[in-house]
């Protein structure tokens, strides 16, 4: 459920707890072994309080990923590409620092891991909304696209996941260059050939 700030008080106070709940056990441990009962304590409502607003765990984790990506979008969403990546690039590092451990969580998660579906459901969204408007992109056949669109994608999160696993020791500003570098110089003599 999302708020439009024209709930009752107490439903702005109990969707907040939900979500600070979540999120914290989001970072404490796997999505498969999150319940509702525990997540209704630690939110301190009852069960039946949690269903009200949400059918499932998973309709609340998409919600979650549905704000990432919708926060994200709102920075790019006048960029074009290819001519916006190091931009794009750029934002994405300085919007993903910027962001809770929860949201860490999903994005550095393992490809076998239950957050890896959500993780790839907001990235496919971003990619569709960035990349699936450009020109350039258009101009290839599908299967290119799909070369291009996980070179795009894998790079910059393989640079993230690897500044975070190093406890962010890099200033941000040398994950950005170095990011922009590898992406740029891939994209650009791909674009180039074909």
């Amino acid at each position: 459920m999302k708020i439009s700030g024209y709930e009752d008080l107490r439903v702005q106070r109990t969707i907040k707890s939900i979500y600070e709940a979540f999120e914290e056990l989001i970072v404490e441990k796997d999505y498969e072994k999150i319940t509702v009962t525990e997540l209704a304590k630690r939110a301190m409502i009852n069960k039946k309080t949690f269903y009200r607003y949400y059918p499932t765990l998973d309709d609340l984790l998409a919600e979650i990923q549905a704000h990432y990506s919708q926060e994200y979008l709102k920075q790019i969403e006048n960029f074009q590409y290819p001519r916006d990546l190091a931009k794009s690039v750029r934002a994405f590092f300085t919007y993903s620092a910027a962001q809770d451990k929860a949201y860490e969580r999903i994005t550095i998660s393992s490809a076998d891991s239950a957050y890896a579906g959500i993780r790839q459901q907001m990235i496919n969204q971003v990619m569709n909304k960035t990349w699936g408007t450009s020109p350039a992109f258009n101009r290839l056949n599908d299967w290119q696209k799909r070369i291009l669109f996980n070179f795009i994608q894998n790079t910059g999160l393989q640079v993230y996941i690897q500044w975070v696993k190093n406890d962010k020791k890099e200033p941000l500003e040398d994950v950005i260059n170095e990011a922009v570098a590898l992406m740029e110089g891939g994209v650009n003599a791909y674009l180039h050939l074909n």
